[in-house]
């Protein structure tokens, strides 16, 4: 690769020695943390998935709903720890596609919230909304929020995806396992 040249050459050795490195290292910490968070509920029940994962084709679905969970728990810790790196960010990032994938082609519409869910919930004094917030939801029939639970489960899968195919290419950066310990990357 061709050194890039600095409006202020000066600034080359903060970026190469502080900011890079603890760039890399930062977006490494959240994308694993991410993913372990997101995968802890899963790995308690490994074979949760498996209706869901049988309906994308991948059959059979306790073994893939089991492989998903550790993919997504283990390889987030991977990703952490900078060990293995590329590998688990691969197999993460194309996870995330495909999660992106079913967000943008089966959008949640009137699954999570009906007229009717939003008039029953008034009338049964529910406590899981405010009376601003059931007041928000009625005016709109919960469209504005569904808009918003749209948004983020495409925006944060294309984001997830794109920052673990960042991490696939460009390994775990210089403050990790692969590098401090093992002096090498997959």
């Amino acid at each position: 690769m061709s050194e890039t040249k600095l409006i202020i050459p000066a600034l080359g050795g903060f970026y190469d020695r502080a900011a890079q490195p603890l760039a890399h290292l930062g977006l490494r910490l959240l994308v694993g943390a991410m993913l372990m968070i997101e995968g802890w509920p899963k790995i308690q029940a490994p074979f949760a998935m498996a209706g869901f994962t049988e309906s994308l084709g991948m059959s059979p679905g306790w073994f893939w709903s089991a492989v998903l969970a550790v993919m997504q728990f283990g390889g987030g810790a991977l990703i952490v720890a900078g060990l293995l790196t590329r590998p688990a960010a691969l197999a993460n990032a194309a996870m995330l596609a495909i999660t992106f994938w079913f967000h943008w082609t089966h959008p949640y519409g009137e699954l999570a919230l009906t007229p009717e869910g939003i008039a029953s919930a008034q009338a049964a004094g529910q406590t899981l909304f405010t009376d601003a917030g059931l007041r928000n939801l009625a005016a709109d029939g919960g469209a504005m929020f569904l808009h918003q639970v749209q948004f983020k489960a495409e925006g944060f899968s294309a984001l997830w995806a794109v920052a673990a195919l960042f991490l696939a290419a460009f390994g775990a950066g210089p403050l990790s396992v692969d590098r401090t310990i093992l002096k090498r990357e997959f």
